[in-house]
């Protein structure tokens, strides 16, 4: 493949290249680039949101680049500030290395990792952790204040009288810094990046380095229309249970359902077109829920999403989700399982949770201190108001009386909603 038709592939579904013509140099110059995607450990779910960025990297891999995943184990006792409205708490060194545990495991569902000469794992702290005083005042004097509150999140903040904190300035200077001891060559993010990429770029050229590549990749929604997050119990967990993957899938809003395709897809844009107008929105549901599923279920997701894979699940494409039952039995039992719920049914399979015997008064605990416990509710207040509004079942029957004493003296199966179970048992003597 040649450089003009590797950048050609590479460009497909980014939101902005900055510039454009560095990367097309980059790619003519024959050279292995070395591609930087930063992950702060925050959470430990990577999601089908942070996918969209890892699938572009997997494309640098298979051309030859090396990618390199920099978890921010250091920037994480920051917070970066990017899209907050408030200041994010910091975390410990502690906190954030137990996160990325999970992480190193999860990008290698989307990543080459076997390989040395594709991949590369590193940890901030291993420079930032270190780094004098004296080199953090040389790259706080490359920004002013001005630069600083141009920055929309701030901006927003700052007018509204919204503290910030001097940390939170420092954090883009950290994550730039990040590209000093690798030699970046592009660096990949989402629209909520762009000004730390950028920053990036000043900093590179303050130590003598050639500036890198701004990869800016769009952003996915969660299914309701929400920026995708835990706090919003929105995402879509890159290696949740197979399940529960198709059942979030099928659950977004059909006016998401072009983005998520365009983004979480390799079908290109008539096969988009025709499975939304032929298939309609429930037909489309199930192609995407069926596709992705099948995709995220392997152990390393395939290198292209689109309508051979679909077909290689046993799905005819002209059939556009009608036909059932398919060949992969992973996606048959989600898809069944899906349908078994949404018509009533309660699922054999579902998550068990012991409840404590120090959490039991002769045998017996409040209904809204047991789905708090089971994880259905947050807290108690929560599940009393969820019992009057008639939305928590026991064993398929709805509760109405909030202040109710449930003998646990075998399992049972709580519900919230349509299709949230847990089965609850006590912890035997």
């Amino acid at each position: 493949m040649t450089a003009e038709e590797a950048f050609g592939l590479l460009r497909i579904g980014a939101v902005e290249i900055i510039p454009q013509e560095d990367l097309l140099k980059k790619l003519q110059s024959g050279k292995k680039l070395v591609v930087k995607l930063g992950l702060d450990p925050t959470r430990p779910d990577i999601h089908i949101g942070h996918a969209v960025v890892l699938r572009k990297m997997r494309q640098f891999q298979e051309l030859g680049h090396k990618v390199v995943i920099i978890i921010g184990d250091f920037t994480a006792m920051i917070g970066d500030p990017s899209g907050r409205s408030r200041t994010r708490p910091p975390l410990t060194l502690e906190e954030t290395r137990a996160n990325a545990k999970s992480y190193v495991e999860q990008v290698g569902k989307i990543l080459i990792t076997d390989d040395p000469n594709r991949f590369e794992l590193r940890y901030n702290s291993e420079w930032l952790e270190n780094l004098g005083f004296k080199e953090v005042i040389k790259l706080a004097s490359l920004l002013t204040v001005a630069q600083m509150l141009e920055r929309e999140d701030f901006k927003k903040r700052y007018a509204e009288g919204v503290p910030i904190s001097i940390h939170e300035f420092l954090y883009p200077f950290a994550q730039g810094y990040d590209s000093v001891p690798i030699a970046c060559d592009v660096e990949m993010g989402g629209t909520d990046q762009k000004f730390n990429l950028l920053v990036g770029r000043e900093v590179q050229e303050a130590y003598g380095l050639e500036r890198q590549v701004a990869f800016i990749m769009p952003l996915l929604v969660g299914g309701d229309g929400q920026k995708m997050s835990k706090s919003y119990d929105n995402y879509i967990g890159i290696s949740e249970e197979p399940s529960e993957i198709f059942r979030k899938l099928m659950k977004i809003e059909d006016q998401y359902l072009q983005t998520y395709f365009e983004l979480c897809t390799d079908l290109s844009p008539g096969e988009i077109k025709e499975a939304l107008e032929q298939g309609g929105p429930v037909g489309a549901h199930r192609v995407l829920a069926r596709l992705v599923t099948g995709a995220y279920a392997q152990p390393r997701i395939p290198a292209r999403l689109d309508r051979p894979l679909y077909e290689s699940l046993g799905y005819r494409w002209e059939a556009f989700g009608q036909d059932q039952g398919g060949q992969n039995p992973v996606v048959q039992h989600a898809e069944a399982r899906y349908y078994e719920i949404a018509h009533g049914g309660i699922p054999d399979e579902m998550p068990e949770v012991v409840i404590p015997t120090d959490e039991l008064s002769e045998g017996h605990i409040s209904v809204a201190r047991l789905f708090t416990l089971a994880g259905l509710t947050v807290s108690n207040g929560e599940a009393r108001r969820l019992i009057e509004q008639k939305g928590l079942r026991l064993d398929g029957e709805v509760l109405i009386d909030p202040r109710m004493e449930i003998a646990l003296s075998k399992p049972l199966v709580l519900q919230r909603g349509k299709d949230r179970f847990v089965r609850v048992k006590p912890k035997p003597a």
